[in-house]
């Protein structure tokens, strides 16, 4: 496939940036009627990623003792998803997804970074901070980054302005917090670590009022080791982990008081979900997927449904709950053109712009991957997931463990629109289903052979990556 490097796009971008903005067209399209807020202004973003919260780990996901009032109100003034799914089930490829509106099968992120791997994902890969660069955003991403720990793959060379946060999960090693590129703190007192991340959003915010911004914040939690402040240690009655997303809620509260105060939420959009399902072997230090069938690393709906809650005052339709199929590869292009740019046209886009569903006026039907490692396990197209590739919850825990991979004699079909627990397989009684299933499948997987896209790093994973060093910096 013919390409451009990401620097010349990024420079075209700019000027094709300036022209939309002195014609009055690109932008004037993307941010006017049905997409505008009332301010007439490039919108803002503010992108807020749980990591390993499962689809039932909060009120309106079907938790009887976990509290998330601010998350409910949210969702009172905005719109809740129920069919939104994260990339990939696992910290790294379900990152790197979401910042460049790539399955990860593209991108070469197929696994986890480990500190001490010397890689990160690839330089050429176009984030969102650097597709709104052009276009006078600025870009602060505070939280666990997990694209790469080492200089050359942070987030100031990914197209962030500002950094601060930890470069990876909290259980590898000892993890430091860092601003931009310095270390000030070793070991992380990860107790305070999602108050710290939000007292850094709101300065944030409050830095860049005067001019369009995108905040990317990964919180570090629930992942294991779970910590909470001390204000919240005991305050829910679903123990450490209550405690632990009660906090994040708050954390969600004053993100959105600040808006408010600021006079910023009519024109800024905040989106709200989970980078994979609950790490179902943490027993009662992880969370739960309600009623959905899997977890944390694998391709159940356990494993990438996720809470998925949008918010933009005057903009979105309060209180609407919506049915339809999204995923976090769509923020990507969501934003892209909400900021009144172009895609990338040198490769291909998975994601597609959110607002007409958000917004109620057309949902298309959607079809999702659904990728473990390099290995396409299952599509869903409309209602339907066929299932090539399963994970067998039963036998020895542990979600990279390549024993409990089964490919069954038959593909299973599921109805998610009647069945999102994936209780029953009626392959037997649609076979048409079944073969128009496979052969998207089929089509896609042949795609991502042609285009070859980041082969090396693929390689890499498939092959060094088990023996790789895995220390802290």
């Amino acid at each position: 496939m013919d390409s451009i490097n990401r620097r010349s796009f990024l420079g075209q971008l700019g000027l094709t940036a300036a022209g939309a903005l002195g014609a009055g067209t690109l932008l004037d399209t993307a941010c006017s009627g049905e997409t505008a807020g009332s301010s007439g202004k490039k919108p803002n973003f503010v992108i807020l990623f749980a990591d390993d919260m499962g689809y039932g780990d909060w009120n309106r996901g079907g938790n009887p003792t976990i509290r998330t009032p601010h998350l409910n109100r949210m969702a009172d003034e905005g719109v809740q998803m129920t069919q939104f799914y994260c990339a990939n089930p696992v910290c790294s490829p379900s990152r790197s997804a979401l910042l460049t509106g790539r399955n990860p099968i593209r991108t070469g992120v197929i696994q986890v970074f480990f500190p001490g791997n010397g890689r990160g994902m690839s330089l050429d890969e176009i984030t969102l901070a650097e597709a709104l660069k052009p276009l006078g955003y600025r870009s602060a991403c505070i939280g666990k980054w997990h694209l790469g720990s080492t200089r050359e793959y942070r987030p100031l060379r990914q197209g962030f302005d500002y950094y601060y946060g930890i470069l990876y999960s909290n259980d590898m090693y000892n993890p430091d917090i860092w601003r931009n590129d310095e270390r000030i703190e070793h070991p992380t007192d990860q107790t305070t670590l999602t108050r710290r991340y939000t007292g850094e959003a709101v300065s944030f915010i409050e830095r860049s009022k005067d001019s369009p911004f995108l905040l990317y914040l990964p919180y570090t939690m629930p992942h294991v080791p779970l910590a909470a402040s001390e204000e919240f240690l005991g305050s829910s009655r679903r123990g450490l982990y209550g405690d632990v997303i009660e906090e994040i809620d708050w954390s969600v509260g004053r993100i959105l008081d600040t808006l408010d105060r600021l006079g910023l939420s009519e024109n800024t959009l905040v989106l709200f979900t989970s980078d994979n399902g609950p790490w179902w072997h943490m027993k009662l230090h992880g969370g739960t997927a309600g009623l959905l069938r899997g977890a944390k690393g694998d391709t159940w709906e356990g494993g990438m449904r996720e809470p998925m809650i949008a918010r933009w005052s005057g903009t979105l339709p309060a209180g609407t709950v919506c049915m339809d199929v999204g995923s976090t590869l769509d923020f990507f292009p969501t934003c892209v053109k909400l900021a009144g740019a172009e895609l990338p046209a040198d490769r291909p886009i998975d994601g597609i712009d959110l607002m007409p569903t958000l917004q109620g006026r057309d949902s298309p039907t959607r079809t999702i991957y659904f990728y473990r490692g390099e290995h396409l396990n299952a599509v869903r197209h409309g209602k339907w997931k066929l299932h090539f590739r399963i994970y067998d919850h039963s036998g020895t825990p542990g979600y990279q463990r390549s024993v409990n991979w089964i490919t069954p004699g038959q593909p299973l079909l599921f109805d998610l629109d009647q069945d999102p627990g994936e209780r029953f397989d009626i392959a037997a009684d649609n076979p048409a289903v079944v073969a128009e299933l496979t052969e998207i499948a089929g089509s896609y997987s042949s795609q991502i052979e042609r285009l070859g896209e980041n082969r090396e790093l693929i390689d890499w994973f498939v092959n060094e990556w088990p023996t790789a060093p895995r220390r802290g910096e």
